[in-house]
Order: structure tokens, then sequence, then C-alpha cells
């Protein structure tokens, strides 16, 4: 008699573990998916926030059991991925050598120029932005690129903007970081570091400006008392508007910059 087989299951994770996989959908876009492997979880789960799709598997499912979950639930994948954006959006959008024709920047769509290099390079001048690609370039080394640019683009505008205000400040920041933020905008640490979400450069530069002068205030007010609004006001006279154009603009930005990076 043969002996009983038993269905190898994984050990379970001490910690969290995470990695991305690929999800093929009906309109022939492929989803990056962020799949994490929790301790804590009972339950195989798929969630969808303004960082993407997430798949969240128990300590002992297999990756096979949650690929198959993952494509099984597809189309409400899809239409939660819908729902982020605002109503009557435009989809986002995503980076194709040769055929995607304009970059979101500064609020407005900019001519975007694909040609062969030796090296992969993103650079800027009248005609537009244009991309310089080696043949076998990897996506992954396109969205660093294009990273790098945004980032060289937005400290560029601070740098326009931020000797305007130093005058009437306590101290200049300690250092500005400019990251892929959740929900933030912009924060400040208590060793006077600044940060601020790459995401920023993609808006109109009022609203860019207005993020960075709401974080400089709070050299001046760690709070958000009316002496803290007092100083916003002195300094951006029309930061109502630009906190409604967030509330109205802000997911599809943080969206749109996941979408170009990868997630």
């Amino acid at each position: 008699m043969p002996p009983p087989s038993f269905r190898r299951t994984p050990p379970a994770p001490r910690r969290v573990e995470r990695d991305t996989l690929e999800l093929a959908l009906d309109d022939g876009r492929l989803l990056t998916v962020r799949r994490v492997r929790d301790p804590r979880a009972r339950r195989l789960k798929l969630s969808v926030d303004e960082r993407g799709a997430r798949l969240t598997l128990p300590p002992r499912a297999s990756l096979a059991a949650g690929e198959r979950f993952l494509h099984e639930h597809r189309h409400w994948l899809q239409a939660q991925l819908q729902r982020q954006l605002p109503a009557g959006g435009a989809p986002l959008p995503v980076l194709e050598p040769g055929r995607t024709a304009a970059l979101p920047l500064r609020g407005s769509e900019v001519p975007l120029h694909w040609h062969e290099g030796r090296f992969v390079h993103v650079a800027r001048d009248g005609a537009g932005v244009h991309v310089h690609l080696p043949p076998r370039a990897g996506t992954a080394s396109l969205q660093r690129a294009l990273r790098a640019f945004l980032e060289a683009e937005a400290r560029a505008d601070i740098g326009r903007w931020l000797p305007a205000y130093l005058p009437g400040l306590p101290r200049a920041p300690r250092r500005i970081r400019l990251k892929v933020l959740s929900s933030l905008w912009g924060s400040l640490a208590p060793d006077g570091s600044l940060s601020l979400d790459l995401a920023l450069v993609l808006a109109r530069p009022s609203a860019f400006e207005y993020v960075l002068v709401h974080e400089l205030c709070h050299l001046l007010q760690a709070n958000h008392s009316p002496a803290f609004w007092r100083e916003v006001e002195a300094r951006c006279p029309h930061w109502r508007a630009e906190r409604d154009y967030f509330r109205a603009e802000g997911r599809r930005l943080k969206a749109t910059l996941r979408a170009l990076l990868g997630g």
C-alpha cells in the first residue's frame, strides 16, 4: 500500500513578506498587484486603495491559491480601480515606449518624444520631454529614469520658490525629501526635515507651492491652530482654492504617479 500523500504548504512566516505579480485585465492592460503574506491574516483578501491593488495571503496559503483567487475576482478588482478615479475621469496614463505621446506635468500634458539611445535617460527642452531608451531597456529602468526626472523637476520648482519664504522663518528646513506618499501631501519632522509628495509636480504649480508654504509654516507653528492658518494666509492668500483643488484632483494625481512609476 503506497504511503499517503500530503499537500505541501509553505512554512508560516514570522514577518510580513511582500512582492508583486501581474494580472491581465479584460481590456488588455497588465495590472501590477502588491502581494503581501501577513502572519496576522486569517483568509485571502483583495483590496484597493490609492496605492493600487493588494492581495493579502494568510501564512499557509499557497501562491497558486492566491493567484487563482485574484483571477476569480478580476472583474470586481477592475470595477474598484475605476471607482478610485474622480467621476468621469479619463483612464490613467500608461508608459508605452514609442506610443505614449504626452506626460502629465505641472497641471498640463507635455509632449513626449521617444528616441533610441545607449542608456536610459529622460530630459526636457522647449519641444517637450525626451526619453532615450536602448532597444532592450526594461520597464523598471524606464520607471527609475522617469522618477529621477520628476524629482529633478520638483526640486527645480522648490528651488525657485523657497528663497522668497526663508527670510520670514526661524530656520530653513534641515532637508527636503521627495517621496511617494499614500495620503499626505507633505509633513515636517521634529528635526526640521521636510517631506513632500512627488505627485505634487504633476499638479498645477500654485497648488504645489501652497503645500510647500503649508509645511514651511509648521516651522513657525507646529499645529493647525488659528495662528498657523494666519501664517499660511499671509504667504498664500489663495490657499482655500488650492485646498479645494486637491480635494477634487488629489486622488487622481496620486493614482497617476503610481501608474507612471509602476505602483
